[in-house]
């Protein structure tokens, strides 16, 4: 039996193994292919929106940075950060932490009152005092209503997608106000794609850093380096301890603030010749002749080739596939999100949740990778001090 098995090895995961493991004597296994939510459900061509200061993995010393990979491959690269070199990063940050990685799958996780077992997509079974759920946001992808259950051909979320260069040609509906729905239209109208944005809102928010708060000394005293939040609650979504301690109406009001649909700043030229409808609805969806015919609640109407959603993610942890039923209902949970102690620990002793799941508990920095500093030291201290 190892003492702790960690379920994915995006940057959460990876981040609490090389944690774990520079504890003396800790038996440590990561299951799981490394970044594999980032190389297979996010486009090429993609920019990050998260700040060189908020894209570090984290490692006990602190030396295995972005700078680091950067010396190490001699690159030339810099903030936004492209998708492909932080792929890369992630790639070389594993080699380092977790060389023996085991890239299977976890099919279920069940619990007795003494220990884990994790059944392995072969079949194999593994028995763990610990479990460190670290599985990423894919199972959350959202799909609203009119749109959830259309054909694929007509109507997919960005996840699903690597390549956009494949609507070359198309018209495609874009659904969203945010990062993901904001680049998909650019890099769609950059393959050839006629492209047409649909958003609620009453306008597309864009986050552009305001000269005066952005210039020393004002911006450390108003923003924390992960840059999660407007000035101010900036520092207090930065230090979860002190977030989580707030009357839990101020942390709700200033969540939502801080991930707020918008749009990076620098991304706006690459937008702006993309038609982008404000302030309306699709209230139905219907296959029309091979095309998608869309109304909206205005009463106007589209037919289009596709329907790209990119429409977020809402956590649910009964979407994780591979957690049993009866520790599923074990689980307190408010809105599908586990309630955790300071400890990352959930209401079943020895499981932890890392990541987006952790969010109502330790605020919108773990929606991001520069929560994984955080919590992988939280999680380590915990089973130091329970070992």
């Amino acid at each position: 039996m190892c003492d702790v098995t960690v379920i994915g090895a995006g940057p959460y995961g990876m981040s609490v193994a090389a944690h774990l493991r520079a504890v003396k004597g800790l038996d440590v296994r990561v299951l799981g292919e490394p970044m594999s939510f980032w190389e297979s459900k996010m486009p090429v061509g993609m920019l990050l929106r998260s700040p060189w200061a908020g894209s570090h993995l984290s490692d006990p010393e602190g030396v295995l940075t972005l700078d680091a990979y950067r010396k190490a491959i001699s690159g030339q690269f810099g903030a936004p950060i492209p998708l492909n070199h932080f792929v890369g990063y992630g790639h070389w940050f594993q080699r380092q932490v977790v060389p023996d990685v085991d890239k299977r799958q976890v099919s279920r996780v069940e619990s007795d009152s003494a220990r884990f077992q994790l059944t392995l997509v072969d079949g194999e079974k593994i028995n763990a005092r610990r479990v460190v759920v670290a599985a990423g946001i894919g199972q959350f992808a959202w799909r609203p209503e009119p749109l959830r259950n259309l054909p694929p051909e007509l109507a997919s979320h960005t996840s699903e997608h690597t390549d956009l260069s494949r609507f070359r040609g198309k018209q495609v509906a874009v659904v969203g106000a945010g990062q993901s729905a904001l680049e998909s239209a650019a890099l769609l109208h950059e393959a050839g794609a006629r492209a047409e944005v649909f958003a609620r809102g009453p306008l597309v928010h864009w986050l552009w850093q305001r000269p005066l708060l952005h210039k020393w000394p004002i911006e450390p005293l108003l923003y924390a380096p992960p840059d999660v939040g407007p000035a101010l609650i900036s520092q207090i979504v930065a230090r979860p301890n002190w977030y989580r301690r707030m009357p839990r109406q101020w942390q709700d009001k200033w969540g939502t603030r801080s991930i707020r649909a918008a749009g990076a700043g620098w991304l706006k030229p690459r937008v702006d010749p993309v038609p982008i409808v404000t302030g309306r609805s699709i209230v139905s969806a219907a296959p029309s002749g091979g095309r998608l015919s869309l109304k909206l609640d205005d009463g106007s109407e589209r037919s289009v080739d596709h329907a790209l959603l990119g429409t977020g993610y809402q956590v649910n942890i009964s979407q994780y596939p591979f957690l049993d039923p009866k520790l599923l209902a074990a689980i307190r949970q408010i809105g599908g999100y586990p309630q955790l102690d300071d400890g990352f620990e959930s209401s079943v002793t020895g499981l932890h949740f890392l990541g987006a799941p952790a969010a109502w508990s330790f605020g919108p920095l773990m929606r991001f990778v520069a929560g994984a500093e955080f919590a992988s030291r939280a999680v380590a201290r915990r089973i130091v001090r329970n070992n």
